[in-house]
């Protein structure tokens, strides 16, 4: 049982992995910038899967991000970024632009049974082929230093994916973000231009992060920032419509189940903190799934009065991230009866 269970365990993360590359920190000391100009630059991360972390890059706050270079979140949303700006910008492209690589699979070994089905493939060689997709070289060779620096770590972190008692529930996250993340590089060219100043200091500042180098920063304050400083709002709020909002987003990225939308339930404040604010809540939803409809339940728990952590019930001990947009327009008060 114990070898069985393990055996699986490996064989979703391959899979997993697959599924990663296809989409296809030490805290630096930061500079200043005076410049009028920089500090007026304007780049759109509302309603993102991954706003929040968008905002602190584009900002140069490199304190506030929770991920590492060498994380795999981080590999992959500036692998997905490059191949977004090269799917879909390729015009404002340099000259000298290089090429996205990505490894495929160049020979497999196949096993078979007696009656010649095929019971496994294992890739056992790997090349390495064009995407057709181009990226600005100094983006691209910064990007390569992130996944030389994951490749040599390799082993360490797959044994701790593998060991670790919530892999399962890990790895389905991750895919998750991934989805998320596939959403969010289908938006943000629709709501920042390819050539805007904004989006060229998000890029400078992705780089120099992955570089573990100095951001340029920005004076000014991130909203996700300051509403976690600030917290949640007090007095009465319709806590349905927020939860309904907060599993609709994070349906978004589930693969099989699809939320029913205004199904929320028997909503409950499992707790609160000194000043009335709820610190859990949980509530039922409805769902439907392989052909049929069924409920489910769902928990969040709050900090500082802000929503912090999602539970599902198929996953009840993996946390997953509120989208940050929607907290924001809670702290806001955008919720209060």
């Amino acid at each position: 049982m114990w070898k069985n269970n393990y055996f699986f365990r490996i064989l979703f993360l391959g899979f997993l992995f697959i599924i990663i590359s296809s989409f296809n920190h030490s805290i630096p000391v930061l500079s200043e910038s005076k410049d009028t100009q920089t500090q007026s630059l304007v780049f759109n991360t509302d309603g993102l899967y991954n706003a929040e972390f968008y905002d602190y890059i584009f900002r140069g706050h490199f304190e506030n991000i929770d991920i590492k270079r060498e994380d795999m979140p981080f590999l992959m949303i500036f692998e997905q970024y490059l191949r977004a700006f090269g799917r879909q910008c390729p015009s404002y492209l340099p000259e000298d632009k290089v090429e996205i690589m990505e490894q495929v699979c160049a020979m497999e070994e196949v096993s078979k049974n007696i009656y010649g089905d095929v019971l496994s493939r294992v890739c056992v060689e790997y090349k390495w082929v064009g995407t057709g997709l181009f990226a600005r070289p100094d983006l691209y060779n910064a990007k390569t230093e992130v996944e030389n620096i994951q490749r040599s770590d390799a082993l360490r972190t797959t044994m701790e994916m593998i060991l670790d008692p919530n892999s399962m529930g890990n790895s389905v996250d991750l895919m998750h973000q991934a989805k998320g993340l596939k959403n969010d590089m289908l938006q943000i060219f629709k709501i920042n231009s390819c050539n805007s100043p904004g989006v060229r200091r998000f890029e400078e500042n992705l780089k120099l992060f992955a570089l573990n180098k100095p951001s340029i920063r920005m004076e000014a304050h991130s909203k996700y920032a300051t509403m976690k400083k600030s917290g949640g709002p007090t007095g009465s709020q319709d806590f349905n419509k927020l939860i309904d909002d907060l599993v609709t987003n994070q349906s978004k990225t589930w693969s099989f189940n699809r939320y029913t939308p205004g199904s929320i339930s028997a909503v409950s404040v499992m707790s609160k903190d000194s000043q009335g604010r709820p610190k859990s809540l949980k509530a039922n939803y409805s769902y439907s799934g392989f052909g049929s409809s069924n409920q489910g339940w769902v928990r969040i728990d709050f900090n500082n009065g802000l929503p912090n952590c999602i539970y599902f019930f198929d996953f009840p001990n993996n946390c997953k991230t509120p989208n940050s947009s929607i907290v924001a327009s809670y702290a806001q008060g955008d919720y209060g009866r």
